[in-house]
């Protein structure tokens, strides 16, 4: 019976917690509540609470020095996914843990609301924001000066740059089987420095995303936490970046778009430090998709 009574009021609690964080909009982040006194140790808690609260575990992996990222997915998840278009740009969720020299340790997570919403995601969310809090904790959102609403976030574009639906179009093949061996070997073989983190196929879809790490100039991992995520509470669960095969069709969403979105406020002073990270992006992940690795003629002139 108090057991019962215990339960209730927890989802109680979880339910008016989402109902005050949809009244008052959302950031990028959450701050989580676990207090790890190292990364691996960190990396392991994180883990284990995840699995038990419903999620699977894909990957972990550590894009710089003093940073661990987890990537998760869960039934629900995959479901809204299945609902949307192009919603393999929205099938996971992310854990960042960073330590820093003078702060200690981070943990913040994606903020399932905010995500759902600039994904342009239909379907419920609430299980998976639920989940995440019980398996992570809420300390507060973070990640922006002000709190955008859903409508604000299903329309967000940065000063008139690319939004959600204008992404790249890498390639097209003759089939989805033939696409997913091409980027699945091109990704084995390490073309362009870019590295397979994980891999879901959406059920239901002929829709298949790649999670992946750049390693090489302006386009790596490290070389944009190392420019834009340099103190406060972390933003590396920005990491890492989705190549989405929807159909016969590679695409992945422009890089001006897909690097505002987890620093929507920012000045354009300090995008102006990874200018060059958005082309490099894409030229990386043309080389990816295409089945002879590297870039067409007609690809250079449109780089020009």
């Amino acid at each position: 019976m108090l057991k019962g009574l215990k339960s209730a009021l927890l989802l109680v609690g979880l339910l008016l917690a989402g109902m005050a964080m949809a009244a008052e909009g959302f950031k990028p982040f959450v701050a989580s509540t676990l207090k790890p006194v190292d990364l691996d140790q960190g990396v392991q808690q994180v883990r284990e609470a995840l699995k038990q609260a419903g999620f699977q575990v894909l990957a972990d992996y550590a894009p710089k020095k003093n940073t661990r990222i987890v990537i998760v997915s869960h039934p629900a998840l995959l479901k809204a996914a299945a609902q949307s278009a192009r919603g393999g740009f929205g099938a996971v969720e992310r854990v960042a843990l960073v330590k820093r020299k003078k702060s200690g340790m981070h943990v913040g997570y994606t903020n399932p609301d905010y995500w759902f919403h600039v994904m342009r995601m239909k379907g419920d969310i609430a299980p998976v924001r639920a989940a995440m809090e019980k398996a992570l904790g809420n300390a507060g959102q973070y990640g922006s000066r002000k709190a955008f609403s859903a409508e604000e976030l299903r329309s967000y574009r940065y000063m008139g740059m690319p939004d959600f639906a204008d992404v790249d179009e890498l390639y097209t093949y003759k089939s989805h089987k033939e696409g997913v061996e091409v980027i699945e070997r091109n990704l084995a073989k390490g073309v362009a420095g870019v590295k397979k983190v994980y891999r879901v196929d959406i059920p239901g879809t002929e829709m298949t995303v790649w999670g992946v790490q750049f390693t090489e100039g302006p386009a790596a991992d490290r070389f944009i936490l190392k420019k834009m995520d340099r103190k406060g509470k972390t933003h590396a669960a920005h990491l890492p970046y989705e190549l989405l095969l929807d159909g016969k069709q590679a695409v992945a969403l422009k890089g001006e778009f897909r690097i505002a979105i987890s620093w929507p406020t920012s000045t354009m002073f300090k995008f102006m430090r990874i200018s060059r990270s958005p082309d490099a992006i894409e030229e990386d992940l043309l080389m990816v998709t295409n089945p002879k690795g590297k870039l067409e003629q007609n690809d250079v002139m449109d780089e020009l």
